[in-house]
């Protein structure tokens, strides 16, 4: 009984971190951003409504230089003020753009944001389960090789994530008769926009996946589904 201690405690923590992480979220979110009004963007998201069978999609816009965008825990769609003036200054297409927000909708709809947030918080719990059982088998390097372990894992279904929010943008694009050309296009330019292009990191460290990966399997997708479509 002693031994689970920490680890109850630990996830004990982790549930309250979660409440604590996604009220914090919420209020920053909107303290900091209002709907986004763009009617080039919108006859696009209204083109992607259309094909999810719901009347309107809308995007916020979050008041943050970083260029990103995001879902938040409650379902919003959110564009920072740094993508949308790369988009204004011509660096970024409006389909590419609406890429962003078909890639945040798999979050959403796929169920991530709101494991991410649990996932987040649960870390701790993870960690604190294996240092526990590390930390006795092997003393004092137990602790670093458990925080190691779970970054790694953590990371690893961060990247399949994107996979698959990727995957349900590229199906969502073509059905709106956008298509996966400008989501392609725009990974080949987020390494710039972004001014983080992870060189020299190998690819399991990181939390996205390397942007030729991403594009590869957008065309492997691509590719399975024009052998599954009927012959005429």
């Amino acid at each position: 009984m002693l031994a689970a201690t920490p680890i109850l405690l630990a996830i004990l923590y982790a549930l309250v971190m979660y409440q604590f992480s996604a009220w914090r979220t919420r209020r920053e979110l909107d303290r900091k951003s209002a709907e986004l009004a763009d009617p080039d963007l919108r006859a696009l998201t209204d083109r992607m409504a259309g094909a999810l069978g719901v009347d309107h999609i809308r995007v916020h816009l979050y008041e943050i230089a970083p260029v990103n965008g995001l879902a938040a825990p409650d379902g919003r769609i959110f564009i920072t003020r740094g993508f949308f003036d790369k988009y204004r200054l011509g660096e970024v297409t409006v389909e590419e753009l609406s890429s962003v927000i078909a890639h945040e909708l798999g979050h959403v709809a796929l169920g991530h944001t709101r494991r991410r947030m649990i996932d987040f918080s649960g870390q701790n719990a993870v960690r604190v389960a294996l240092a526990t059982v590390l930390g006795r088998i092997i003393p004092g390097v137990g602790v670093w090789i458990a925080n190691g372990l779970a970054s790694l894992l953590m990371a690893r279904l961060s990247r399949q994530d994107e996979y698959e929010a990727d995957a349900y943008a590229s199906a969502l694009l073509i059905k709106s008769g956008i298509g996966t050309g400008p989501q392609k296009s725009l990974f080949s330019k987020l390494e710039r926009l972004t001014g983080m292009g992870g060189r020299g990191m190998p690819a399991w460290l990181m939390s996205h996946p390397k942007t030729s990966d991403r594009i590869a399997a957008i065309e492997a997708l691509e590719n399975r589904w024009r052998q599954e479509l009927p012959a005429d």
